[in-house]
């Protein structure tokens, strides 16, 4: 697998994490974890960072809702037909 780098940023303050960033970085700690590899602290270390991104992309992906809600509330006709996903593969 592939390791995918932080930025110092990141490091620093997993919350200044664009949403993207974050959740690759939350899978690369999910998959750390899972290997069973890590000494105890450094599990627990990369456990604490998990947990304050996955609080994160939980915070920005709700306020991605709350603007589309606002976004529908302000359309004039909005949109009744459901959303259906397109089965089967691409082309």
């Amino acid at each position: 697998m592939a390791r995918r780098e932080r930025s110092p940023e990141t490091v620093a303050n997993p919350e200044a994490a664009p949403f993207e960033s974050a959740l690759a970085r939350l899978e690369a700690i999910v998959a750390e974890l899972e290997s069973g590899e890590l000494a105890l602290e450094l599990s627990l270390a990369r456990f604490e960072e998990g947990v304050g991104l996955a609080r994160r992309c939980a915070e920005q992906l709700s306020e991605a809702r709350q603007r589309i809600d606002v976004l529908m509330e302000e359309n004039v006709e909005p949109l009744e037909r459901a959303f259906e996903p397109e089965l089967g593969g691409e082309g």
